[in-house]
This record gives C-alpha cells, structure tokens and sequence, in this order.
C-alpha cells in the first residue's frame, strides 16, 4: 500500500496522543519523536494523496480501491488482448465467391447451382438470384479467347460465353467478350479454381462479370441440363465470422503446444538418461536433434531466401521437388509421431531379426502406412473434395517432428531468428512489390502459384508456347480445412 494507506483498515484521520495505525511496524517507529520530558508521543509521517475524510464521511477501504484500481487495469489489458485476437480471427472477408444458377430452357424445373470465383475489385454481383438477369449460356471450351478472330460476334452478342483457361490473361479475355457483346464470361478451368486477379488500370471499361467455374461443372450442365440452358450470377453476402478461421487457429495453437510439449518430454527423458549413465542411449538421442546455434540460424535464413527467389523464377520446375521432399519430410514425420504413441503400447512387441538388428514387426507395418499415407496424397494432391484432409494430417506431423527435432541452445538464438523472419517476410511480402516487374510480391506469387494472375508465362523466367496451360501445380504449404459456410467457397487456407 501507498504510504498513509493500511492493509485492507479504514483510513481515518489520527487523534491527539494516539499512534496512527500504519502500513507497518517500521513506519509507526519512524514517526514518533520524543518531546520534553522525554514522552514519547506519537507524530504521523508526512501523508501523500487525496487529503483525509472530515467527520461523518464514509471511505471505501485502500483494499477495496486497491481492487477497483486493478480490476480497471485488468479489464484494459484484457480489452486490448480481446481486441487484438478478435483481429486474428476475424480477417477481412472479400466476397468472392459466387453462384452459378442454371436451369433449361426447354423445362425451368431443371436447374442446378454451381460454385463460381469472380474478383469484386473488378466488377460486382447482384446480393440475390431475385436481382440477376437470366442470359443464354454458350459453351465454347475449345477456344481460348486470346484474339478477336477466335469467335464470331453473332456467336457471343448479349450470350454468356464459356471458354477456356489458358494463354493470355483474365482480364484480356474479358475484354475481348466484352468487345465481341458477351454479357457473361465464365473461363472454365480444368486444373483449379482461385480468384482472378490482374492490373485493371488498362481495362478501366470493362463492365460485364468475369468468373472462373470448373470445367467438370460445364460438362456437368450440358449432362444435366442439356444444351439449351440459361445462366444467372449472383453473390449471396458472407458471414461476418467465419468459423472455418477459427478451426484453423486452433490447429496452429494446438500443433506448436502439442510439439513444445513433446519436445520437453523428450529433453526431459535425456536428462534422465544422463543421470542413469547410459552412453549409448544418450548419443543415440542426441544424434535425432538439431541444436539451432546463431550461425546456423542465419545459414537457415538465407537459404530461405535462396529458395524462395529460385521458386520465383523457376517455379514450374522446383514445384515438383518441394512437392516431393515435402512428400518423403511428411512420411517420416508420420512415422515418428506414431511410433512414439505405439512404443508406450505394451502389446505386440514381437521382433523380426535381420542380421544383428531387430526390427519390431508392427513399426514395420506403421512404416509402409506412413509410405502409403503420403504417396496417396501424392497422387490425389489436387482433388480438393478430400486430398486436403490428408493434407493436414502430414502437415500437422511434419510441424510436430520440426518442433521435436529442433532445439534452441539459449534466448539469443530465438532473438535472432525471430528477428530475421520478421525482416524476411517484410521484405518479401510488401517490398518486393516494388522490385518486381509485374508489381506482384514474391512471397504471394509463389505461395498461390505463377498462374493466379496470369496465363501467359510459366512461372516468370520461361515463356509458354500457343498450346493450352499445363496443369497449375502449387506449393503445399499451407492447412485447409472444409468451409463451415454452406454459401461461401469450399476449402479456407
């Protein structure tokens, strides 16, 4: 307590002859004096604050206003860390995600909704499929749009034209539809769906919607409702909290929890281990870590940097081989992560001998399922109804092994690699943008892939010839889950 408080005692004002009643022994001791005859009478010490209550006047106790004062202070602070995780959790929503109504012509009964990507930036959509206009879809998947020519105009005047994906950009396709009459042009793409996007300052008139549908769902149309179909676009409005975000927090939090745990569990293991004087064991535990010392932090920096302007330029090639070293990193993460809940099983424990080693026969068979498991993803790694399922699952047990693996010798390291990682996705996030030719930042262009803005060029060193794009592969790095929203896009990163 301040001084001239009490702990927790009504404060009132000292009478003539008595001690004050004091925040300790100490301060009632330095406030008396002897006078005269050598009385000890009893003096307060100089009092700071709000002057004492008169007569007849009521004051809360210091402990009360003690408690008032840090319950202000708490909920301030818990205000901001409330203020600052809802902005975690709450990101701004762009609504571009759209709806595809179809129905035939020949009986309005027939109708069908299909997912569409548009960019809101460019133009927009109406809220409801009462505010959409019905055109008369034409489906021309076997051509490009690249050229006036491609196309006859009495072919696309006032139709919603399909075409497909590949050799030049959204944004020119849009325009030449628009110039040719088109009233709706949806670009089908058979390789993945993601939002258009481009440098609209040279098309600044061009008005009519451009959306991207998946080809399966055009076949889908003419199969299911013939040839004689009309079209409607429209965005329902998004939620304002989307819950998806909040699962994917969730498993971030939960992730890096779960490794720090592990990893103290098995330092603590090591330590007893020394303590048991096992040699052998200890080096054999000590071989399975990496210690993170300074020199080796900014080593691990700059070959990020490295690899991720080499991802840049050669991106159609290099894909694949992250692809692949995250492919064989994920099984043996898997395996790791499994064997150490299976070792704690004290069942089946039976061995094979090969040699002078054993081997326990069920690690064998968790290794080829972890095999199995990651080569599967590898095959299916673009069907987005399921392949993301596994996806996570091998990315979760890839972090949880790098956390494990990983050690920081003292707080120095993680100054100066935290440090570093700040400056290297500031610079490669919001500076490179003015570096680079296109004005796009690196680290957006290779974590969504060459193609997002563009089909002109694979990547952004090799230019790509008159044929049709090539599969757009991406970088799997990154935890999608199914969107919690009936309305909005299926898979949230």
């Amino acid at each position: 307590p301040r001084r001239g408080e009490s702990y927790g005692r009504p404060l009132t004002a000292p009478t003539a002859g008595k001690s004050e009643r004091g925040s300790g022994r100490a301060r009632r001791r330095s406030g008396r004096r002897r006078k005269g005859g050598g009385d000890v009478v009893s003096e307060p010490p100089p009092r700071e604050g709000p002057p004492l209550l008169g007569e007849g006047e009521r004051e809360r106790p210091a402990g009360a206003r003690g408690k008032a004062r840090f319950r202000r202070r708490s909920m301030g602070a818990s205000g901001v860390l409330r203020a600052a995780l809802w902005g975690l959790l709450l990101p701004l929503i762009s609504a571009q995600e759209g709806i595809l109504h179809a129905f035939s012509t020949d009986n309005p009964l027939f109708k069908k909704d299909y997912c569409i990507i548009y960019n809101p930036s460019w133009n927009s959509l109406p809220s409801s499929l009462s505010g959409a206009t019905p055109t008369r879809l034409t489906v021309l998947t076997h051509k490009l749009l690249c050229s006036s020519s491609d196309v006859p105009r009495d072919i696309m005047k006032d139709k919603a034209v399909v075409v497909m994906r590949g050799n030049c950009t959204f944004l020119e396709k849009g325009w030449i539809a628009q110039n040719l009459g088109s009233k709706i042009l949806l670009i089908a793409s058979s390789t993945g769906v993601d939002t258009p996007s481009g440098d609209k300052k040279s098309y600044k008139n061009l008005t009519i919607p451009v959306a991207l549908i998946s080809y399966a769902d055009i076949l889908d149309i003419n199969k299911t409702l013939g040839n004689n179909v009309n079209v409607t676009l429209y965005s329902p409005p998004l939620p304002k909290f989307d819950f998806s975000t909040v699962v994917i927090f969730l498993i971030a939090v939960l992730t890096v929890a779960v490794g720090g745990f592990w990893s103290g569990m098995e330092e603590l293991e090591e330590l007893k281990t020394i303590v048991s004087s096992e040699s052998r064991e200890v080096s054999r535990k000590s071989s399975e870590t990496i210690i993170f010392s300074p020199f080796k932090v900014i080593i691990f920096v700059i070959l990020s940097c490295i690899m991720l302007i080499l991802l840049y330029y050669f991106y159609i090639w290099l894909v694949y081989v992250i692809i692949a070293i995250f492919c064989l990193a994920s099984a043996m993460s898997l395996y790791n992560c499994l064997a150490a809940l299976i070792r704690k099983i004290p069942f089946g424990r039976c061995r094979l001998a090969c040699g002078s080693t054993t081997f326990e026969v069920r690690l064998i068979f968790l290794a080829g399922f972890c095999i199995a498991t990651a080569a599967v993803w590898v095959v299916f790694r673009n069907e987005d109804s399921w392949a993301w399922i596994l996806q996570d699952i091998l990315g979760i047990a890839f972090c949880l092994n790098f956390i494990k693996t990983l050690k920081m010798p003292n707080f120095k390291s993680c100054v100066i690699l935290l440090g570093l990682l700040l400056v290297y996705d500031v610079f490669f996030v919001f500076i490179t943008p003015y570096l680079t030719k296109n004005g796009e930042s690196i680290m957006v262009e290779v974590a969504t892939g060459p193609f997002r803005n563009s089909e002109k060029n694979y990547g952004n060193l090799v230019e790509a010839s008159a044929e049709r794009s090539a599969p757009h592969e991406k970088v799997r790095i990154v935890f999608q889950i199914c969107s919690l929203d009936s309305q909005s896009h299926p898979l949230k990163k």
